[in-house]
């Protein structure tokens, strides 16, 4: 039963870890069982599915985006998602920014930080987020609010690799960490979010823990 995987992975999870439940490709029923079991993050990799999900699920659930996010993409969700996981580029938050300003809205997004050796992961290096966040054209930017980093580990068996990975992201994060509303670091998925909690993790993305494999 979703209620009993839910329940025990959050038996799992200090306090102040927020647990985003990963609902891609699983129907709205069992997001329901989710959401009566207590659950109200969840993150879809797909824009249109979210779309779909939110107009039939309840108007207080979050939803964040946590897949890889096309440009085109913003506009179709940008009058209700909660948090953007996947900002890789000074265009794209360009975007989420224009059409947070058509909504009214302030965009909280995550940064993406490429820390896996896997060529297939996104994201930026570290020099690729200084220059980001110093420039001209984001210092202008009102409507959206960076809340911090997310990444990706490698996808091995080798846990010292992952290790490595997640605290070379909470290192960056850190060096950051004075910026205004700078707080959430968001790595660790169903394989690894204990050793990411480890690492200094305060936001997981846990999937097949507590809706099954795909």
């Amino acid at each position: 039963m979703i209620a009993d995987s839910l329940r025990s992975v959050r038996s799992t999870l200090p306090e102040g870890v927020t647990l985003v439940a990963v609902s891609k490709t699983k129907p709205v029923e069992l997001l329901m069982q989710a959401y009566e079991a207590g659950q109200r993050v969840f993150g879809e990799n797909k824009v249109q599915e979210m779309v779909d999900k939110a107009e039939q699920m309840p108007e207080d659930v979050e939803w964040h985006m946590i897949g890889h996010l096309q440009s085109n993409k913003v506009k179709y969700m940008a009058s209700f998602v909660s948090l953007i996981h996947g900002v890789d580029s000074l265009k794209l938050l360009a975007e989420i920014d224009k059409q947070a300003a058509k909504n009214g809205r302030v965009q909280d997004v995550l940064l993406q930080m490429r820390i896996a050796t896997e060529y297939t992961k996104f994201g930026m290096d570290e020099a690729d987020l200084e220059n980001l966040l110093t420039s001209a054209q984001f210092s202008n930017m009102k409507n959206v609010r960076v809340r911090g980093l997310m990444g990706m580990a490698s996808f091995t068996e080798d846990e010292s690799q992952i290790q490595k990975e997640f605290s070379y992201l909470k290192q960056v994060f850190d060096r950051f960490k004075h910026r205004p509303d700078f707080d959430l670091l968001s790595m660790g998925m169903s394989g690894d979010y204990l050793l990411a909690i480890e690492c200094g993790s305060n936001m997981v993305r846990i999937g097949s823990s507590i809706f099954g494999d795909r």
